[in-house]
């Protein structure tokens, strides 16, 4: 067989740097550059490849924990700066043309540099109602600037509003003239400060669940004008007895609930009355009338033994249903909010009795019945204002809804003096009831003809 010639080892060397010199050579050229004279000996050859940009001394065989501690230390360099090996010693590498090849760290690649997050604090927001100006040097200065601008916007809104509403006289807010009526019995345990509201408010519930429906059209012997004449007497016998306000009021609830479920004849219609009173006066007066005084107030036109039979009937068709809400209940809330002097009290519960005699105000609710006769007082007395926010927010309802239940009391009020019941007239002509009946009703609520035939 033949045999390779042996080379010299020198020769070897020097062919393997004319080969890669000339490689790189090539190469450089490829690239742009004009001379040789950036020629690197021992380029990339498999084991350098991780660890570009690095002098590297040859003389040192390249380990897994050198090569990764020249990866570590080349990814940490900064701005193509040279890094060492340490503790490497050794001849310099020569090159073809005794050029000392000098290997530099690459550039980092720009990308790296355009990846970078945007500072926050140059973001800028811009509402479209102001202006601002775009100055990115000084975050805190914009964001104090966007703060009082806002506040300046708010406050020229404000100022502006404000003008606005002197310009159409709404410089007065409701909530202004709300007065506490409740602020001076705070300290008063009857009062019941802390339950009110919610307890008128059940009773604004409540109300419709005992109010009487309708029924003249179902009693065939009973009309309004029998009504009214029962109605008048019991305000009688309520004066002569001096019973409470909540007796009578009650009494008249009884009948009409009564009348509303059961046919009663004429001859017993009075019986109901006395019978609904005896229940009454048990269940709101500390020492009620006796059985026999209301015998004797019949002139014995009914026996001791039918009131009683009567009064378990009653009973029996209401279910023993007696705690409602009458209008007086309404009443010692609304005269209350209407901050009252002792003419004002005295005419509104005339007139709210004056509406109980007629049996058309039963179209109405026992709180609207109390705030109209509320209303039509202060009219009558030329109060102002007649309803304000402190009445409307007491009442729940405005001077519309109430219009037509005033002028219905008002125009009671009218024919009064001219009627034939003249119990209710004779109690409040009284001078210890103001004698407020004899005052003239209210002309601005009457109708135009009623306000003709008067003038």
């Amino acid at each position: 067989m033949a045999s390779r010639p042996v080379v010299p080892l020198q020769q070897q060397h020097a062919r393997g740097e004319g080969m890669v010199g000339g490689r790189r050579k090539e190469e450089k050229n490829k690239n742009g550059g004009a001379d040789g004279k950036n020629r690197v000996v021992l380029g990339d050859i498999g084991n350098l490849g991780r660890v570009k940009g690095i002098d590297i001394n040859l003389n040192r065989p390249i380990t897994r924990s050198l090569c990764a501690q020249l990866l570590a230390k080349a990814e940490a360099g900064e701005n193509n700066k040279n890094l060492a090996i340490p503790n490497v010693t050794g001849p310099k590498p020569q090159v073809a043309d005794g050029v000392v090849a000098k290997r530099r760290v690459a550039p980092k690649p720009a990308e790296k540099k355009v990846t970078a997050k945007p500072k926050p604090a140059e973001v800028v927001e811009i509402s479209p109602d102001e202006e601002v100006q775009k100055d990115k040097s000084v975050n805190k200065n914009k964001e104090g600037g966007d703060a009082l601008s806002k506040k300046k916007s708010q406050t020229l809104t404000s100022v502006l509003t404000a003008r606005s509403k002197a310009a159409c006289g709404l410089t007065k807010k409701p909530k202004e003239q709300i007065i506490d009526i409740d602020a001076g019995d705070n300290a008063n345990e009857l009062a019941a400060v802390e339950y009110i509201e919610d307890m008128y408010k059940f009773y604004k519930l409540a109300e419709n669940e005992s109010r009487p429906n309708q029924y003249m059209d179902s009693q065939p012997e009973i009309n309004e004008r029998m009504r009214a004449i029962l109605v008048d007497w019991l305000i009688d016998i309520q004066t002569k007895f001096d019973l409470s306000l909540e007796t009578l009021y009650l009494t008249i609830n009884i009948v009409d609930r009564f009348l509303a479920v059961k046919t009663v004849p004429r001859r017993e219609l009075q019986l109901v009355g006395v019978s609904a009173m005896l229940m009454a006066s048990k269940y709101e007066e500390i020492w009620p009338p006796e059985v026999n005084d209301f015998v004797c107030l019949t002139d014995r036109a009914y026996t001791h033994e039918q009131i009683l039979v009567m009064e378990k009937i009653i009973l029996g068709k209401l279910e023993w249903t007696l705690t409602v809400p009458t209008p007086f209940v309404f009443l010692s809330r609304f005269i209350k909010a209407s901050i009252p002097d002792q003419e004002l009290e005295n005419m509104v519960h005339f007139l709210s009795e004056l509406g109980m005699m007629h049996y058309a105000t039963l179209v109405y609710c026992p709180s609207m019945v109390a705030a109209s006769a509320v209303f039509a007082a202060r009219c009558t007395l030329n109060k102002t204002p007649i309803w304000n926010e402190t009445l409307k927010l007491h009442t729940g309802y405005s001077e519309e809804q109430l219009m037509d239940c005033v002028r219905m009391l008002v125009s009671f009020h009218s024919t009064l003096a001219n009627g034939k019941l003249k119990v209710l007239y004779r109690k409040y002509s009284d001078p210890q009831r103001g004698a407020v009946a004899m005052l003239p009703p209210a002309k601005s609520l009457m109708p135009e003809s009623s306000c003709g035939s008067r003038v």
